[in-house]
């Protein structure tokens, strides 16, 4: 592929930015792609783990964050910056680069995990979740899908959790070992990582148990019969739960739902909370859940699983109640009916259970399925690519994708200077994948 030239750029041609990406060589490969065909690309690291991901010429933030914007405004002017790609808009760091680079008319390409798993992963123009631009009225979605053809079958990308695993762990010893480098770089993840970590290893010595009570329990709320809602927790870290919602926390959101079940379900209808399977296990769900219900009076209509097959509890529930998590679009998908108390981009009249939670336990409302069919379609054309984060194969297949997504967004001008410089390097040297 090309190799960075001091002399690349040249007047209409696209300057790509990258921020920060995943701890996978997810961003890497993209920037390299990018390169080969002929655009300019650019990143800038925040810590010691982001420079590990990235093997091509970068710059280094090292000042403050409250100095940050002030940066990124003066090196979007400096290096004629006209995209920036980046993981998460709800990332602090994001959020500043976003207001400070907005006026100089910049494109933000966002991703995020899949809005539809698994073999998907999200790009959107702008921003995610509950800044998408994807429409939001049963009018717009049908009228737009009218327009796309059906949607092909999407070639499996299941992630390697092994590879995962040595990827975070990796990009977390850079940061943890070499912090002088970055003195000034925050996390926007809560917790410090040696604690996060304290909490997996104490959560995968109870995995054998934990894989046993679930299946049991699974196996009877599926086998027998129970009458039952599902709760399913997002991550407590997610900014999707502060920013996209009025909760600052899993917490809040579950006393409520379960203060509202114990006031308005009728027995012997149950309530089955599902903790996320990405959950670390430092906060112990299951004693906030049981003081909640005991102090509403349900406790013996609550149960809580850590494990079990999610679209088999889902399908066998009255319906689902949730934040803004992207278990909505699996339940919805399914047909059951769902109430999302965030901002979602699958919360709208048609989709979602419109009255409240209150009224959901009684009267919940099924979404409709040609609706649903529809706006899956205007989700997957408008915003979703095959592919992964997490393995080469799915990597490979996700970058495949996405390069067509972020140059249908260019202009004219940037397409014919990048296809310029690829005319004058006859010879592109490949550089060796970071796996």
């Amino acid at each position: 592929m090309l190799q960075p030239r001091a002399d690349m750029h040249r007047d209409g041609q696209a300057t790509f930015l990258f921020l920060q990406g995943l701890a996978s060589p997810f961003f890497a490969e993209l920037g390299r792609a990018l390169e080969a065909r002929g655009h300019c690309v650019r990143r800038i690291n925040f810590s010691s783990g982001d420079w590990l991901f990235w093997r091509l010429p970068s710059d280094n933030y090292r000042g403050r964050f409250d100095k940050w914007g002030a940066y990124v405004a003066d090196y979007v002017r400096t290096h004629g910056v006209t995209d920036i790609v980046l993981f998460g808009d709800c990332r602090p760091y994001h959020v500043a680069a976003t207001a400070a680079a907005q006026p100089f008319g910049v494109r933000f390409h966002v991703f995020e995990e899949g809005y539809l798993r698994p073999n998907w992963i999200t790009c959107e123009l702008g921003g995610v979740n509950g800044n998408s631009a994807l429409p939001k009225t049963a009018d717009e979605i049908r009228a737009v899908a009218r327009r796309l053809p059906q949607p092909g079958r999407a070639m499996p990308s299941s992630g390697d959790m092994a590879r995962r695993s040595l990827w975070d762990v990796a990009y977390n010893i850079a940061n943890f070992g070499f912090p002088y480098f970055f003195p000034h770089f925050r996390s926007h993840r809560p917790h410090h990582i040696a604690v996060e970590y304290a909490g997996w290893i104490k959560k995968f010595a109870r995995r054998a148990h934990t894989r046993r009570e679930a299946a049991r329990l699974n196996e009877a709320y599926t086998a027998i019969g129970v009458d039952y809602f599902l709760l399913p927790l997002q991550l407590d870290s997610d900014y999707q739960i502060r920013v996209h919602s009025p909760f600052l926390g899993v917490e809040g959101f579950m006393d409520r739902t379960i203060a509202s079940f114990a006031a308005h379900a009728p027995a012997p209808t149950r309530l089955l909370i599902k903790l996320h399977p990405l959950d670390s296990g430092l906060i112990n769900w299951r004693k906030y859940a049981r003081h909640s219900a005991r102090r509403h009076g349900v406790n013996d209509r609550l149960d809580i699983i850590d494990g079990g097959d999610l679209p088999s509890l889902i399908a066998g529930s009255r319906g689902v109640v949730l934040i803004n998590s992207t278990v909505g679009m699996l339940s919805l998908e399914l047909g059951r009916p769902t109430c999302a108390a965030g901002n979602a981009i699958y919360n709208f009249p048609g989709l979602t259970h419109q009255g409240g939670v209150d009224s959901f336990w009684t009267a919940p409302t099924p979404p409709d399925g040609p609706l649903m069919a529809d706006f899956r379609r205007v989700v997957l054309h408008r915003s979703q690519i095959n592919g992964g984060f997490f393995s080469r194969p799915a990597i490979e297949r996700a970058i495949a994708g996405t390069i067509p997504r972020l140059e249908a967004t260019l202009p004219a001008a940037a397409l014919a200077a990048a296809r310029a410089i690829r005319a004058e390097d006859s010879e592109p040297q490949e550089l060796a994948p970071v796996y």
